[in-house]
């Protein structure tokens, strides 16, 4: 009797797995690289967990599209070499599409679109035109897409000296560094802006149409997990979430 007892016991695990889709299997887990100081798209939480429009967006495609996340706060300006190097499966962090990364990693379809703006004091006499001839310092985040249009539009054609440029190792440190005076201006994303001077003695002098794509990127041997990701972002996208996020983080 035992033997058969077995034996029905096999077959009615086999029978729930048939009627659940199949054989359990456990779910595949992507280490999401993030900014932790990029507020509204990703920072830490004063509780130490990942929050922002970026991570809520990957925890819900994740479990749309049946795999886990483990969300990592990175150095940005390591955070391409740690997705080349496999310690991340991905950047989903408010990461602008450009030609010099896309040398590097591949992208995912854009889900945001975001232009530069500059700030100063508010009891400075700054203008964007000012910010524009290189009359001012400037601060911003190494290795962010500000500083890469710095470099090409205003120190490469001479316009403003390499040494009137500073930059950190997370935009929180340039606005502090602005508040103090040690920097005369700042630019970054402008969602980034608003929020860096929001309640503080420090005003948007100027927004510079870039343009800008953010989009997820990948590794360029990764193609099933970019296909498994735009899948998922254009079921987020579609759905009421999406618009529940934007209002939550203020996007707009």
């Amino acid at each position: 009797m035992k033997k058969y007892g077995v034996i029905l016991l096999a077959l009615l695990v086999l029978m729930l797995g048939v009627v659940n889709g199949g054989w359990a299997e456990e779910k595949k887990t992507y280490i999401v690289g993030i900014d932790g100081d990029y507020y509204p798209f990703s920072y830490i939480d004063k509780d130490g967990s990942p929050a922002g429009f970026d991570v809520e967006s990957i925890q819900w495609i994740a479990q749309e599209m049946g795999f886990e996340v483990k969300i990592v706060p990175i150095a940005w300006d390591g955070i391409v070499p740690s997705l080349l190097a496999k310690k991340i499966d991905m950047i989903y962090s408010g990461m602008t599409v450009t030609e010099e990364r896309k040398e590097k990693v591949d992208f995912t379809d854009v889900y945001w679109v975001v232009n530069q703006a500059v700030a100063t004091k508010e009891e400075a006499s700054w203008t964007l035109e000012d910010f524009l001839a290189g009359k001012c310092s400037i601060g911003t985040q190494r290795g962010c897409s500000a500083a890469m249009w710095i470099e090409d539009n205003l120190v490469k054609p001479g316009i403003l000296p390499e040494n009137k440029l500073k930059l950190y190792d997370n935009f929180p440190l340039a606005a502090n560094d602005l508040l103090n005076g040690r920097v005369e201006t700042i630019i970054m994303d402008e969602p980034i802006i608003d929020k860096a001077i929001e309640g503080k003695p420090l005003k948007k002098i100027g927004v510079i149409s870039t343009g800008e794509e953010y989009a997820i990127a990948v590794r360029k041997e990764d193609t099933e997990l970019k296909a498994l990701l735009n899948e998922g972002l254009k079921r987020l996208m579609s759905s009421p979430y999406w618009e529940e996020l934007i209002e939550k983080y203020e996007m707009k």
